[in-house]
């Protein structure tokens, strides 16, 4: 079977980094072997730099972001325990979905899609029901909105703070420290430039020991998995070898060029692609002031077949964007300029192909 060249620009995976694809064909190591072992180490001290911590346990789960996400939950929340959710878009709900299967008494916290979290309403809803937990999306992917992740660490309280940088890790800055975050999870098909199939997950000591002792899940007990470094590691589960070196080689790829030219780079394609998205009568979704660089959404004009654009870009041209989610599903695209994707030749192809197809 042949697989088409793409462009990736939706929200999913974008085009990984030559690193991490070279990285994955490589031979095969085996789980326990010295050399993979060395890998790992090197991938989760990567992790610490990008997340912007201390953390001893920082690892990759195996799995995707989402995997990373329940992660996050089933070892912090169980039967009871209060976890107060910023929603303001579907990776919030399914926050709140995954709290409520922990046993959580979830308190959820509206916000209108587009916008960002409404941090005074969280932290008066986390004081006033004595939350455990307090969690929100840094950058959420069905809006492409960030939110203020410091200013809910500064007001936290007692409570942990979790968030989700599925969107944001190695794309624009996420400081887990600084931030007081006390748990976060991310995914590697997006800013890192790596194939889906692992969650970047880094926990602190705080929130470790207030953990679950026997969570809902075997495979992501954290306990059980342990330190995941060092004479501390643990025999768990077969590791995924071809993955974390794939991770491993998009981690190269990002420390070769800089974390602050990468994040720059990031940035600059967002503004060149929303100012000519703009300029050509376009509207964007997100609020003005906490648009995302690697994630923008521009609302679909009216009477255009919003699927039949996004199928004559792939099929004339090799360009994939995202459509909406929920009640946006028509109305809104999606598109990412993520990873390797993220560059300025990219953004111009995309608008010179998008302009044709509108007449515009």
């Amino acid at each position: 079977m042949t697989i088409p060249d793409r462009i990736l620009m939706g929200p999913g995976p974008c085009n990984p980094y030559p690193e991490a694809v070279e990285a994955l064909g490589r031979p095969l190591l085996g789980h326990l072997d010295p050399d993979f072992l060395r890998i790992l180490d090197e991938t989760c001290e990567g992790l610490r730099t990008l997340f912007k911590t201390s953390n001893a346990r920082t690892l990759p789960i195996s799995g995707t972001g989402s995997a990373g996400m329940e992660a996050a939950f089933v070892n912090t929340v169980s039967d009871g325990d209060v976890a107060v959710v910023g929603v303001n878009g579907l990776f919030g709900e399914r926050m709140c979905d995954v709290a409520a299967r922990c046993g959580a008494r979830v308190i959820r916290v509206d916000s209108p899609w587009g916008e960002p979290v409404g941090v005074d309403a969280v932290l008066d809803a986390a004081r006033r029901h004595h939350a455990k937990v307090i969690a929100v999306v840094h950058a959420e992917t069905s809006t492409g909105a960030r939110s203020d992740v410091a200013a809910l660490g500064a007001g936290k309280g007692d409570a942990l703070l979790l968030m989700d940088c599925v969107t944001s890790l190695g794309g624009i800055p996420v400081e887990v420290d600084a931030w007081g975050v006390d748990i976060a999870y991310a995914g590697t098909q997006k800013c890192l430039g790596v194939p889906p199939g692992l969650a970047p997950l880094t926990i602190n000591d705080r929130a470790w020991e207030r953990r679950i002792e026997r969570p809902r899940s075997w495979y992501l007990d954290l306990g059980m998995i342990g330190e995941y470094t060092g004479a501390a590691r643990k025999y768990h589960h077969t590791a995924p070898v071809a993955m974390v070196a794939g991770l491993h080689g998009g981690l190269s790829a990002i420390f070769d060029e800089g974390p602050a030219a990468v994040q720059a780079r990031h940035e600059e394609c967002g503004q060149v692609l929303q100012s000519a998205l703009e300029a050509m009568g376009l509207e964007l979704f997100a609020a003005a002031g906490s648009r995302l660089p690697e994630l923008t959404t521009v609302r679909v004009p009216d009477g255009v077949d919003s699927a039949g654009v996004r199928k004559a870009l792939l099929e004339r041209y090799g360009v994939e964007i995202g459509g909406g989610v929920g009640q946006y599903a028509s109305s809104v695209w999606r598109i990412g300029c993520m990873g390797h994707t993220a560059r300025l030749r990219n953004v111009t192809m995309l608008v010179a192909v998008l302009a044709e197809i509108l007449g515009r």
